[in-house]
């Protein structure tokens, strides 16, 4: 009986020094291991961190470009993490993008992401959330923000909106155009941009900004752009409207100046007009220029202003009868296609274009 009694109390003990053995003390301070659990929550969430939220866009108004989300940071429950975020905008119930996880860019309390232009609809209701993430687990996706696309770029039926710096145009590029963030550049004298409106503009303004123009750049009498009737020859169109910085081929390089025909190139007409002046301007290629052509109700209006002084550097209003300009279709152009003269008198090479606006509608602003 002894013998057992002593059997059994060594067992105990030894059951004792296993169980030991086999426990683990508390760590000391948090691990970043714990952050997310084997079992995922009711909303799927798999991460132990707070969910971001929403601070802009919201509300459901239109923004303009670029399309920037920001969102407040999220942090873990137990320890500073540094989380990546995932960013979705949603058309009604369907996701239209989604970033993937990504790293958190952003200063302070905040996180922002730029959602390609190219990934939205223009003037239109998004809606859009985020969630944090860490090392394949997942947060809660925050509450929604609501917001209007841009207007963005658009051609229809009297009217071109284009900003030439969201990695696309509504016009019809022709040869090398390279389309950047800054705007499109023109690479050489054969190329050019067209937007075809149909119908007519009687009273209108086509306008753009412009950089880069180098006064003594190859060519004669270059186009910075132009309109006229269709896509036949253009210097005998019937409505040629040419607006050109002449080149180094021209006597006077950076003479400023312009040609519109209402309705019949035959001299006899008398429906020739030139600008009343023709003006030497030396060009600042790191300066933004703002290129005005306007026209209608007798008067043909061209303007130049440097934005980076905020200088007037040409300014030239005449008459031009009282036949109504009314190209059909009518086509405008960044730049000019080639005519009878050749490459020499179609567009100034090298100049960068952006935020091209062509209506019988007053200029609006643009983000740029």
């Amino acid at each position: 009986m002894i013998r057992k009694v002593l059997i059994c109390s060594a067992a105990g003990v030894l059951a004792i020094a296993v169980a030991c053995s086999k426990s683990t003390t508390n760590p000391a301070s948090p691990s970043t291991t714990a952050q997310s659990d084997a079992g995922a929550a009711a909303d799927g969430s798999t991460l132990k961190a707070t969910t971001p939220s929403i601070v802009s866009p919201s509300g459901g108004g239109q923004i303009t470009d670029p399309v920037v989300l920001t969102a407040s940071k999220s942090s873990g429950k137990f320890a500073d993490i540094g989380p990546s975020y995932q960013f979705q905008v949603r058309s009604g119930g369907s996701v239209v993008y989604d970033s993937g996880v990504i790293g958190g860019v952003g200063s302070g309390n905040n996180v922002t992401h730029t959602v390609p232009s190219s990934a939205l609809t223009s003037d239109t209701d998004y809606t859009w959330r985020v969630r944090a993430s860490y090392q394949g687990a997942v947060g809660s996706w925050s509450a929604d923000g609501a917001f209007k696309s841009p207007v963005g770029a658009y051609l229809r039926p009297g009217e071109v909106r284009d900003p030439l710096t969201i990695g696309r145009t509504v016009g019809q590029i022709n040869g090398n155009v390279t389309l950047t963030s800054d705007g499109a550049q023109i690479n050489d004298q054969s190329s050019f941009i067209a937007y075809n409106i149909g119908a007519p503009i009687t009273v209108g303004e086509f306008s753009m900004l412009a950089t880069n123009i180098k006064s003594a750049a190859p060519g004669g009498k270059s186009k910075m752009m132009a309109i006229q009737q269709g896509f036949d020859e253009p210097t005998t169109n019937p409505y040629r409207f040419t607006i050109e910085k002449r080149g180094s081929g021209y006597p006077e390089p950076g003479a400023t100046t312009c040609r519109i025909i209402t309705g019949n190139s035959d001299p006899a007409a008398g429906r020739i007009f030139d600008c009343s002046v023709r003006q030497v301007v030396n060009y600042d290629t790191t300066h933004w220029y703002l290129w005005t052509a306007r026209w209608g109700n007798g008067i043909c209006h061209i303007i130049v202003v440097d934005t980076t002084t905020g200088k007037t550097v040409y300014d030239n209003q005449f008459g031009i009868g009282s036949k109504p300009y009314a190209p059909n279709p009518f086509v405008a152009f960044v730049g000019a296609p080639i005519g009878r003269a050749g490459p020499d008198d179609a567009s100034v090479p090298r100049i960068i274009v952006k935020d091209v606006w062509l209506s019988a509608n007053a200029r609006p602003v643009f983000p740029n």
